[in-house]
């Protein structure tokens, strides 16, 4: 199966995604940030740097996708293809950062894409209000992060709550992760692995899959 863990900048999906694949014994693809060329610069300039930095997320998750296509066991996936073009990509056009020929450019590159990508058979979003995401980011201590604008976070989530009150691509879990610590509180993390289990269960029960 695919399980892919969606969510703002700052929820923990990828601390979440390292969890879950210890606790199920699942392969992780991670987001590729730290080796980045890209990122640094475009917290300093958005305006300058959006467009070379989303085509370097989206190459870098179609080439996820096909590594998850090829996989022999369950794999868990930090953030999706989807959100790249609906989340990221159409946040910087709306707010100016990506001007119109080029979001167009990079739409056509995401679209003849699509048709070769396969939706997780279990998307789960971990939903965080600004309070939440800000001291995440600020715990984690990530110099480029410090540019980081309150604005740009808040229409990230926006976008993320429009696009998933539409989600028909496959099972949707949805975990309000504001008032959890599933690093250091066992209970919270077993609530989240309680929630999987019964998405799980109904996978596996279910002939089309």
């Amino acid at each position: 199966m695919h399980i892919a863990v969606a969510g703002n900048i700052g929820s923990g999906k990828t601390t979440l995604c390292e969890m879950l694949g210890k606790h199920y014994g699942w392969q992780t693809e991670f987001e590729s940030v730290d080796n980045n060329p890209y990122l640094a610069d475009f917290y300093e300039d958005m305006s300058r740097w959006a467009f070379h930095l989303q085509i370097y997320f989206l190459n870098s998750r179609f080439n996820q996708v096909n590594a998850i296509k090829a996989a022999t066991k369950t794999v868990i996936q930090d953030r999706t293809i989807y959100e790249d073009a609906y989340i990221f990509a159409k946040n910087l056009h709306t707010s100016g950062n990506i001007n119109n020929r080029d979001y167009d450019s990079y739409l056509n590159i995401f679209n003849s894409m699509i048709g070769f990508v396969k939706p997780p058979d279990l998307l789960i979003y971990l939903r965080a209000d600004m309070p939440k995401l800000v001291q995440q980011i600020q715990k984690r201590g990530r110099d480029y992060e410090d540019a980081i604008q309150l604005e740009y976070l808040k229409n990230l989530n926006t976008h993320y709550e429009d696009w998933l009150g539409n989600y028909d691509l496959g099972k949707l879990l949805v975990i309000d992760v504001n008032d959890m610590d599933f690093v250091a509180n066992v209970d919270d993390f077993a609530e989240i692995v309680s929630k999987i289990d019964v998405e799980l269960f109904g996978l596996f029960s279910d002939p089309m899959n």
